[in-house]
């Protein structure tokens, strides 16, 4: 299976590494192909910057620790979403034919779609049988 990783997620896997999105993380990482979008990466340090400056040092080897493939954002899109930040994104995961974003982000937790699946770490936990 193919899982696009959002910002929330590997923000919550760094500083976090006991939580349910380092778990997801982690079984994504050993269970299947991760993707992330250039884009997320640009948003996690901007997030770090703001809200955990003392991790900035630490992201990088966070994301050289991870085995991905890396996708470009994609700015044309037939399927939108609320937030235009993450229209990229969403876009990008479209083209890359992912089957699951993984994301804490609402915005992208309430489109209707089959596929990508938009589902959060414990939803995908569950439905992977790591947690019950």
């Amino acid at each position: 299976m193919k899982v696009l990783v959002d910002t929330k997620i590997l923000f919550s896997s760094m500083l976090f590494p006991g939580s349910k999105p380092a778990k997801a993380l982690l079984y994504v990482s050993g269970y299947h192909e991760m993707v992330i979008c250039d884009r997320s990466i640009y948003e996690l340090y901007d997030v770090l910057k703001r809200k955990a400056p003392e991790a900035l040092p630490d992201a990088e080897v966070f994301l050289a620790e991870l085995s991905y493939e890396l996708i470009p954002a994609v700015n044309n899109g037939t399927k939108l979403i609320r937030d235009a930040k993450d229209q990229p994104i969403l876009n990008a995961a479209i083209v890359a034919d992912v089957d699951v974003i993984l994301t804490g982000d609402k915005d992208f937790l309430s489109l209707e779609m089959e596929r990508p699946r938009c589902m959060t770490a414990a939803q995908f936990l569950e439905e992977e049988g790591v947690e019950r």
